[in-house]
């Protein structure tokens, strides 16, 4: 295998402080350098990306009196992803007494990971959930509440506490709103400048450090240059590598990627989460899938038929002849098994002959028990609009007979390495939300992106940029360091529309998600692993030799968009490929069959990977360099939600 890769030198986080656990954060902020305001007036901070994290990132900053320009490739900042989260959002507030607290909080996000996290950015991570939700609440996010007023909560997949706030099934739009209008505030206070229709293509780095960002004006294609003090990347997670996902189709990894390319250690690339709630594919023509919220499995109850090849209607189908495996299997857990073991549970059933729908590729999501037992109107008020999105999409109605669900890709917890500062191996290049990997290991507990994105965003990030920008002013720019990133984008997008071939590069996408599926996905295997690393390079190749990329570079030209997320795209899958093929053991959602324990759950290897693999970018291929996990609070041991 080592003909694919090189090892380098251990890699190692300098930045967490020592001794208790639950100290740290306060010790880190404490010793963390301060600048003064009139300090702060003299610094640029650059953010790329305005979901939750980066939203909430340059309104905090803005706030605090640095000068932010903030990049968004949609038409408006609260377009961005993070609105189409659902379920909610994970706070140790234990508001209900069911013996939820921090330490369980961080003890269920190290388990749910796989103890393939460290133990102190996840522990500062459920410290800080507590300050998300009154930071919320006091900008007017409408949660839920109960009858005598206190905010409500729910439960979600891996706790058996109910820890979850929501805003019925639009959590992520009314955070984001929230997030938005902190950040106009700050756009019209002048200290925030807000440029949409833009597209990060390169990262300048000048002296060894992060300096500013090339960008394309989408609309004009116009070749931009922005140069900082610093640059935060808040561009979210790489799932639309497999064409098909619960991503919105914008969502892509070139910015990550290209900063990979500059000297930004890449981590973790093959942990991506497949979640076991979204509407099952429905054909050839869907360019995207839809995401069911994980809240569902609160009061759904999902079964399959005990017999295989049973094709009779859902309500033909009687009580003994149905098989409610997550509650036979995990009886403690139940519904509410974390998202990667409940995944590979409905490929498993659906593997059997047992499945339901086209192609036997879905399981039940009944909801008949809940409406039994709680009423119709209490259903409608938790899950209405979830009820009626399905409806419109697959038009059967989820009121009178089950949804239709089977596993997707939704969330990465790869992304570009960082310390316990959020900062990359290129200096004064900040990283946060899901375009980092720090706080989910092999596997991301529902409710707990919205989590990360905004404890980053609002707390963490503008603590630990401080302390870089101390020693700022950092001079001007080497001109050739901004002349040749700008010469590389100039050449990128010329190659692109000079092929002139006879393929779009959505059919490569299409073709290169399909490898990816098929031998990086739910499952891998040796062979699976080896055939995608000989077809990914054969298709990319054909792809520089034969896409087709109409019209101009210096017009509204999507076409030419698309082709240059794609063109990222093939490296990227490459890299997750190494990545999944060098570790043979199975964690989270990285699940290798040939390492299995005998009731076919992921069989870790301790001895020999208990570590992050931070990936170098190297001309004659990667290089990996290993950050040993430590666990000096959690015992590591074989999950179990039995």
């Amino acid at each position: 295998m080592n003909e694919l890769y090189t090892e380098g030198e251990p890699i190692r986080d300098t930045k967490a402080p020592e001794g208790p656990i639950e100290d740290r954060w306060e010790k880190r902020k404490f010793s963390a350098k301060l600048v003064n305001p009139a300090n702060k007036r003299k610094l640029h901070v650059i953010v790329v990306g305005t979901g939750l994290a980066g939203g909430s990132a340059a309104a905090t900053l803005g706030e605090l009196g640095y000068n932010v320009t903030s990049f968004c490739y949609q038409d408006s900042p609260r377009r961005a992803h993070s609105i189409a989260a659902q379920g909610g959002i994970n706070a140790a507030k234990n508001y209900r007494g069911d013996g939820d607290s921090i330490y369980r909080l961080f003890y269920d996000t190290v388990k749910g990971g796989d103890f393939r996290a460290r133990e102190s950015n996840v522990y500062r991570l459920a410290q800080v959930s507590v300050n998300i939700i009154d930071q919320a609440v006091a900008q007017g996010v409408p949660f839920a509440r109960e009858y005598g007023g206190l905010l409500d909560t729910r439960s979600f997949g891996g706790a058996q506490v109910s820890r979850t706030f929501y805003a019925r099934g639009q959590t992520g739009q009314q955070l984001l709103l929230g997030a938005y209008q902190a950040l106009e505030r700050q756009i019209a206070a002048g200290t925030v400048k807000m440029h949409t229709r833009h597209e990060m293509l390169e990262l300048i780095v000048s002296d060894g450090r992060a300096r500013g960002v090339i960008v394309r004006d989408m609309v004009t294609g116009e070749i931009e240059r922005h140069v900082a003090d610093a640059v935060v990347l808040a561009t979210g997670g790489y799932g639309n590598v497999f064409f098909l996902s619960t991503n919105a189709k914008g969502c892509n990894t070139t910015a990550i990627w290209r900063a990979h390319r500059r000297g930004a250690m890449f981590a973790n690339p093959c942990y991506t989460q497949i979640h076991p709630t979204c509407i099952p594919v429905s054909g050839e023509y869907q360019s995207k899938l839809t995401l069911m919220s994980e809240s569902l499995r609160n009061d759904g109850r999902v079964w399959v038929p005990a017999k295989a090849g049973d094709t009779r209607p859902a309500a033909e189908i009687p009580e003994d002849e149905r098989d409610y495996y997550l509650e036979r299997i995990y009886p403690a857990f139940g519904n509410l098994v974390p998202r990667d073991i409940a995944s590979r549970a409905a490929k498993n059933v659906c593997d059997e002959g047992r499945g339901v729908g086209p192609g036997g590729l879905g399981v039940y999501l009944d909801f008949a028990d809940a409406i039994s037992r709680l009423g119709r109107d209490a259903v409608e008020k938790k899950y209405g609009n979830l009820f009626e999105m399905y409806e419109r999409i697959t038009g059967e109605d989820p009121y009178t007979q089950p949804m239709r669900i089977y596993p997707a890709v939704h969330y990465t917890m790869g992304g570009l390495w960082v310390d316990y500062d959020l900062q990359s191996t290129i200096p004064g290049l900040f990283v946060i939300g899901e375009a980092n990997f720090s706080d989910h290991g092999a596997n991301r507990l529902g409710a707990s992106a919205l989590m990360q994105g905004l404890a980053d965003g609002y707390f963490v990030l503008p603590t630990t940029i401080g302390d870089y920008l101390a020693n700022g002013p950092y001079g001007e720019v080497d001109e050739e360091a901004v002349a040749e990133a700008e010469i590389a984008v100039r050449n990128k997008i010329e190659k692109l529309l000079s092929v002139n071939g006879t393929r779009t590069a959505d059919s490569y996408h299409r073709e290169l998600g399909k490898i990816m599926w098929d031998y990086c996905g739910m499952e891998r295997t040796e062979e699976s692993l080896r055939k995608a690393l000989e077809r990914i390079p054969e298709l990319r190749e054909e792809f520089w030799q034969n896409v087709k990329v109409s019209g101009q570079a210096e017009e509204l030209n999507q076409a030419l968009e698309r082709a240059g997320r794609v063109a990222d795209f093939f490296d990227l899958a490459e890299l997750m490929c190494i990545d999944a093929l060098h570790r043979t053991e199975s964690c989270g959602g990285h699940f290798r069959a040939e390492s299995q324990d005998a009731d076919g759950e992921a069989l870790r290897d301790d001895e020999n990977f208990a570590y992050v693999a931070a990936w170098e970018y190297g001309e004659q291929g990667p290089i990996l360099h290993k950050e040993a996990l430590d666990y000096e609070y959690v015992k590591m041991s074989q999950r179990s939600y039995k």
